[in-house]
């Protein structure tokens, strides 16, 4: 089976509601709910994160990053849920969700991709974060939030790798094709990335994301970015584009000229621009997106 018809069969199985799940994902979605509950005390919730040691790693990580730390370290669970708050546990334990998605396959090159498109993923949530805070002035830890989920459905894609390793083939025009062929070439982008939006679409369902997050990611497939920018999408879009790292699972054919053109975007922002706003929040950037990646 090729790559298109593998797509279209998962978004099919999507529309209808069909998505598989790893069983330790099944789990981390059963813990998201439970700290969802407004009864859900600190101490309940430092249970339940020491019962997962990678989370539990990257909760203090995360407290000691130069985003969230403020001149002294914690050294135990309670302490970085106390500094961090509950939205942003949620938001760590959805970065669980989504790398948890792709993790188990044997298959290097899945292993590979995998590996990068989490590294691309953590530098866009980090990026979310300090755009919201300090371009956008939107609530950072939903910024955060949306970066982290904002690929889910290219992770739930290699998932499927083992059932359709046609996923993981990069699709190219011939060597010997001409310009005639190339409206044919664009023709079959274009239905891959319907097929990927359907399926993200059924997967950002199955999590019950919160609107405002669906909408960004949604922007992502679909929209355009306001300069500067404004909405929580076009935080998500920026953000995205000026990730150093890209995601392997990127199908359009100006990918390796993008991060030539990302360095090249800057605007006006208060008393500064974004180019210096980037350079004073590198550290910023950097620690939490090392730190999600534990």
């Amino acid at each position: 089976m090729n790559k298109i018809d593998a797509l279209n069969s998962i978004a099919e199985q999507a529309k209808r509601g069909e998505l598989v799940f790893p069983t330790n994902v099944a789990a981390s979605i059963k813990l998201q709910q439970t700290l969802d509950d407004p009864d859900c005390s600190i101490d309940t919730a430092t249970k339940l994160v020491l019962n997962e040691p990678f989370l539990a790693a990257r909760m203090v990580a995360i407290a000691n990053s130069a985003a969230y730390n403020r001149g002294n370290d914690v050294t135990n669970v309670k302490a970085a849920i106390s500094r961090l708050g509950f939205r942003t546990l949620r938001a760590v334990v959805a970065s669980l969700v989504v790398r948890q998605l792709a993790g188990t396959s044997k298959n290097k090159q899945l292993q590979a991709m995998t590996n990068k498109l989490w590294e691309h993923t953590a530098q866009v949530a980090a990026l979310s974060r300090v755009i919201a805070k300090r371009i956008t002035k939107l609530d950072p830890d939903t910024a955060m939030f949306a970066g982290i989920v904002h690929e889910v459905g290219n992770f739930y894609l290699l998932s499927r790798v083992d059932e359709y390793p046609s996923l993981i083939e990069r699709d190219e025009p011939a060597p010997d094709s001409s310009a005639d062929d190339l409206p044919s070439f664009l023709d079959t982008i274009i239905d891959r990335e319907s097929s990927e939006s359907q399926i993200g679409a059924a997967v950002i369902k199955s999590l019950m994301l919160p609107q405002q997050v669906v909408e960004a990611v949604e922007a992502l497939w679909f929209g355009l970015r306001a300069m500067p920018p404004e909405t929580l999408g076009d935080t998500l879009l920026l953000a995205n584009e000026l990730a150093t790292t890209h995601s392997p699972m990127d199908i359009h054919s100006y990918a390796e000229v993008s991060e030539q053109y990302s360095s090249e975007i800057d605007f006006v922002v208060g008393d500064g621009t974004l180019n210096s706003i980037l350079e004073e929040s590198e550290e910023e950037v950097q620690t939490l997106a090392a730190a999600l990646q534990l």
